[in-house]
């Protein structure tokens, strides 16, 4: 019946499923305040049910789907995340951690630390992953300062969103650069220069700026309990793992998905050498290794028995099954918008704007990021669109690569996974999560842009 209705507005079905999502997300979440998996799953299935482009049978297993391939690439890493987070605490790594950078930057200046972490760590690794293994740190040091917690989260996420959207080899800036054939060098040099400002920006200048309008308290999240986080700041640091050992699970990720990263960019994906690197490197298994690591410190360090152990690591499990079940679902929703046509529809509507080249690309890629979610998707979209516009441009291509990355980083929102992740990780609630994540991604979107169009009119590279 939906479907047929849907079908009789013709090319209004797209904006109709797009209207129908928003007004359902944003009703079951805010004003019913039901649990976000089951409002995720709901709307998900209205706009299925409004749009012609996915037959009316089809709606709940299309979601299933989706919501299916969303949990294959995010279930075994986020439950291992909440294995390191709940491991690096309890073991006092995280503390520990926290100690040492508080020596070299100063107690008061943490926030530092964080954000040379996040924007070197999320070159080559994905961003979820860098917010799972440095969130355990920003809870500690909200808990040894009693403080600052809400430019923890945002310098965390800044630093992080802004290389993985601006910097190859990360997918998304590595498959633009490949559609423009810029030079990847050239690229990922232009990345920093033009990412770094827009990440002190949005990360540490809104960070800055929120924190005093914004307190947010330390909750129990990933396992772990704020009297347990207390417990771990007052225990002097020969008591706590070495600097090495603490940070053993954090090397080792990195190292292992950069390595893999590395080799498939510049020896390439068939090479003997990926065969090797792609099994170690896989965030799969880099984050399991880096479980074992966390959790031999933690059970190393504990006076607890084997069993208690056990069961110590299935509460942390319990949690992150129901952020992976809930990240999945806020993929899924984007999904269903992206097949009912938003995307597309939003797309081909903002390419007639006549706007210059870099302009039209950032709001091509805003555009679909705000309608359907995922940045790469957004990327990929646009980079196909402008492609053909690219031999008029005056800069060098890189610089359409960047615009395109500030637009698909723009407004992270209910669509995003990466918007649960930031929530749930950090113990956020709603409405915090959009004070500090999605607004520090509407600045990463504008001042990347600014950023990219002043460095390609005073260093164009053509």
């Amino acid at each position: 019946m939906f479907g047929t209705i849907a079908l009789q507005l013709g090319g209004q079905a797209p904006l109709l499923a797009l209207v129908a999502g928003i007004i359902t997300i944003v009703f079951l979440l805010i004003y019913l305040d039901l649990p976000p998996f089951i409002a995720l799953v709901i709307a998900g299935f209205v706009v299925g049910m409004v749009s012609p482009a996915i037959p009316f049978g089809e709606v709940p297993g299309e979601f299933a789907g989706a919501f299916g391939d969303g949990m294959a690439g995010i279930g075994i890493p986020i439950l291992m995340a909440a294995i390191i987070g709940k491991a690096m605490i309890e073991s006092g790594a995280a503390d520990r951690i926290v100690r040492f950078f508080n020596g070299v930057f100063g107690r008061d200046n943490t926030e530092y630390s964080l954000f040379s972490s996040g924007f070197i760590m999320a070159i080559p690794v994905f961003f979820d992953n860098v917010f799972y293994l440095l969130a355990p740190l920003a809870r500690a040091a909200r808990s040894r300062t009693g403080r600052n917690y809400a430019l923890f989260i945002v310098v965390i996420g800044a630093a992080g969103a802004v290389t993985h959207g601006f910097v190859p080899p990360t997918p998304g800036p590595l498959l633009a650069a490949g559609e423009f054939d810029a030079n990847l060098g050239t690229t990922i040099l232009v990345g920093l220069l033009t990412g770094l400002p827009t990440a002190i920006v949005a990360g540490l200048g809104y960070g800055y700026f929120i924190n005093r309008r914004l307190e947010i308290p330390l909750r129990d999240a990933m396992g772990t309990t704020v009297d347990e986080l207390t417990e771990k700041v007052e225990t002097p640091t020969d008591q706590l793992p070495g600097l090495f050992e603490a940070s053993l699970p954090i090397l080792l990720a990195v190292l292992l998905v950069g390595l893999n990263t590395f080799v498939i960019t510049f020896v390439g994906e068939e090479s003997t050498p990926a065969t090797i690197t792609n099994f170690f490197g896989d965030p799969n298994f880099a984050l399991t290794a880096a479980a074992l690591a966390a959790a031999f410190t933690y059970f190393r360090m504990s006076d607890i028995s084997g069993e208690v152990f056990s069961d110590e690591l299935t509460e942390a499990l319990k949690s992150g099954g129901n952020i992976a079940a809930i990240t999945a679902a806020g993929g899924a929703f984007g999904y269903m918008l992206n097949e009912a046509g938003a995307g597309d529809l939003i797309a081909g509507s903002l390419q007639e704007l006549g706007l210059g080249v870099l302009a039209t690309a950032w709001v091509i890629a805003a555009g679909v990021r705000l309608v359907q979610g995922s940045a790469t998707v957004a990327i990929t979209t646009t980079a196909g669109i402008t492609a053909p516009m690219a031999g008029n441009f005056g800069a060098h291509p890189a610089y359409l690569v960047m615009a395109i990355g500030a637009g698909a980083t723009f407004c992270s929102w209910y669509n995003d996974s990466g918007f649960w992740i930031v929530k749930e990780i950090g113990g956020l609630t709603q409405a915090e999560t959009l004070k500090t994540w999605t607004a520090s991604t509407i600045l990463i979107g504008i001042v990347g842009f600014i950023s990219t169009v002043t460095f390609a009119t005073i260093l164009p590279l053509a």
